[in-house]
């Protein structure tokens, strides 16, 4: 048994019994719609104040976990909080490996702890009837007529583009029967529970701290060690933009102010934090900066995209907040997405919804790079959406998956020990220093994360006693902080694809992920691993590789005369391959030559690296002639260019 002590106005002692499913208040079973309604209630009346929050820590004596929340008597959040310090006590089981592949060494000797997962906003998320990936109006218009007439309340997100209403069970009815009711509707596709998400949380290890001026290292090792400088020198990501999906942004930060695409969109609606400009939390702001802070602007740190652009997206991290936020960044046409966050790690394990993996869907069929961070824990399941761009089995498989899983690697080139493993795992870059060395003070020693910029308020990740952000004064601004984590290491991948994207406009999504795989640093003659994948992030040659990419098909034309009389005929055509600076060329390899005589079938005259050809014609006969280029990357010539010749009697 687990004893778990929540501090909140009124003392409420809960038990914690077999695992996070079995929670019990007052010796009975907790209904959370009903039992935490008032903290909803509290929060919404509840405007400012400061969020604090006591991380897990393990009580020798009792082998129990306590975790507290409160501040002057009020509660700023939910126990079903976003927040990294959610007042709820984790029991660490072992995790078994999935699909075979066994944790590395050093993360086999780690406790495991349980796999993560969201926990039930109360919603319900309704996603309608495709044909063809389209939703037809006059079914969405049925749909929302039944629903009005249950009584359902909206709630939550709605997502046309892929047929998501989201509702509320209305008073005196369950979740579960209006959750049937649906169902049975037709024209729906499926009714699921909607669950919140939370930023990917950091290692509480006290050693986490900041980073020590005298270790002889420049705060932004991890750029050299990616070679982002020769990514610069090949594109300055002036037309990268990058979606980051999180807890928002300061937006007023001297190096973000000027890297925004769009003012910060808020797809907040429950448990809202502030305006989509502001970040209360840290995280969002700490994760934009390392895609796309401003560089050499003299002040501050270099953003990893160099001059791209950010899409800020401020999620309450509800199923349906999540799904609008990939959607809408994908509408505004970001050439990546970032996302941070991953499953509430008190909450048991689930599925992805499928509301999330159809709106993953419709980014990835915009070509859209997906990026997502692994666990922050040496686990083989990485949660959703990770799980969802790189399925359990396919990590080693490098041209499966429709996005990126990013675990983390520490200096030095070793995989960082808290970090996520696995067949799920795509790619590592770096997210930490060296997390194995601890101080037993807080944010002093040696130094553990990944420095980036950092709103000028008090925020959830540097409150004590053991602060997950420290922070650290850069030209005497202290708007900067070192945090270790997988989520870190993912902007960086997600700078790098917006950057592909951007260099090369005609490469598919497969293209973009194969190579940013293929070009990741691991040692020679090896490929794919169950700790850092296929190895950690080379942008340079990630986007040198890009730059080499021919997939432009060229183009040619052919002459011939109108009318003639000759028996025989010469054909004669010119071609080139087209180009797009920076992209090289293949150069054409060869030209297919086809004819089709009186409107008949189509008959293919030549594969030739010449440009004439003779032909052979009959009185009274009529001709269509063209030519399809064909490169030496093989791409073929898509509209050609066809000519017609008659030949009287």
């Amino acid at each position: 048994m687990l004893d778990v002590v929540l501090l909140v106005p009124e003392v409420v002692e809960q038990r914690l019994q077999r695992g996070v499913n079995d929670l019990e208040l007052g010796r009975r079973e907790v209904e959370p719609e009903s039992d935490f309604a008032w903290l909803n209630q509290i929060i919404g009346h509840r405007s400012t104040g400061r969020y604090r929050s006591d991380r897990a820590r393990a009580t020798a004596a009792t082998g129990s976990i306590l975790r507290r929340s409160a501040y002057a008597g009020e509660v700023r959040r939910s126990l079903f909080t976003i927040a990294l310090g959610a007042a709820i006590a984790i029991l660490a089981v072992p995790v078994a490996a999935s699909a075979g592949i066994a944790p590395t060494p050093a993360a086999a000797s780690l406790p495991q702890p349980p796999v993560a997962a969201p926990v039930p906003t109360g919603a319900l998320m309704v996603l309608l009837d495709q044909h063809r990936g389209h939703i037809a109006s006059a079914a969405r218009a049925g749909v929302d007529a039944s629903i009005s007439r249950l009584g359902a309340k909206p709630a939550g997100k709605s997502v046309p583009e892929i047929g998501l209403i989201t509702v509320r069970a209305p008073a005196g009815v369950s979740t579960a029967a209006l959750a049937a009711k649906l169902r049975a509707i037709p024209g729906v596709a499926s009714v699921q529970p909607e669950r919140r998400y939370v930023p990917r949380a950091l290692p509480n290890d006290p050693g986490y701290t900041t980073v020590d001026p005298n270790e002889g290292v420049p705060y932004q090792w991890y750029l050299t060690d990616e070679d982002f400088p020769q990514a610069w020198d090949i594109s300055t990501g002036r037309q990268a933009l990058v979606g980051v999906i999180d807890s928002g942004i300061d937006a007023t930060h001297p190096d973000l102010a000027s890297k925004l695409a769009v003012a910060p969109i808020d797809q907040q609606l429950f448990n809202s934090t502030g305006p989509a400009g502001t970040d209360q939390v840290g995280h969002g702001t700490h994760v934009a900066s390392l895609a796309c802070a401003a560089t050499n602007n003299g002040i501050g740190i270099a953003g990893a995209g160099d001059n791209c652009r950010l899409v800020i997206e401020k999620t309450d991290f509800t199923d349906s907040s999540i799904a609008a936020s990939i959607v809408d960044a994908t509408n505004r046409h970001v050439g990546a997405i970032n996302m941070s966050f991953g499953p509430d790690p008190s909450a048991a394990p689930a599925a992805a919804p499928e509301s999330e993996v159809r709106a993953l869907g419709y980014a990835a069929q915009h070509k859209v790079v997906l990026v997502a961070a692994a666990a922050d824990a040496p686990v083989t399941e990485q949660g959703d959406p990770a799980n969802v761009l790189q399925p359990a089995g396919t990590g080693s498989n490098i041209a499966k998956g429709i996005g990126l899983d990013v675990t983390a690697a520490q200096f030095g080139a070793q995989h960082a020990s808290f970090a996520g493993v696995g067949s799920e795992i795509s790619l590592a870059a770096y997210g930490a220093f060296n997390p194995n060395s601890s101080s037993l003070v807080a944010c002093t020693g040696q130094p553990i994360g990944i420095l980036g910029a950092y709103p000028s308020t008090l925020t959830q990740l540097e409150e004590p006693p053991d602060p997950a952000a420290c922070r650290v004064s850069l030209g005497g601004s202290t708007n900067y902080a070192t945090v270790a984590g997988t989520s870190m290491a993912a902007p960086q991948v997600a700078a790098v694809g917006a950057m592909m994207r951007a260099l090369n406009p005609y490469a598919s999504l497969t293209d973009l992920l194969e190579i940013i795989k293929r070009t990741a640093q691991r040692p020679a003659g090896t490929g794919w691993s169950s700790d850092n994948g296929w190895g950690i992030l080379n942008a340079g040659a990630a986007l040198d590789a890009t730059r080499h990419l021919d997939r432009l098909a060229p183009v040619s034309r052919i002459s011939a005369p109108r009318v003639t009389t000759q028996e025989t005929l010469l054909l004669r055509w010119s071609g080139h391959d087209q180009r797009h600076a920076p992209l090289t060329t293949s150069g054409i390899a060869y030209y297919l030559v086809f004819d089709r005589v009186n409107g008949g079938r189509t008959h293919r005259l030549a594969r030739t690296t010449r440009h004439t050809l003779k032909f052979h014609t009959h009185p009274g006969d009529r001709y269509m002639f063209w030519t399809v280029a064909v490169d030496k990357a093989g791409n073929h010539e898509a509209k050609p260019v066809r000519v017609q010749t008659r030949v009287p009697r």
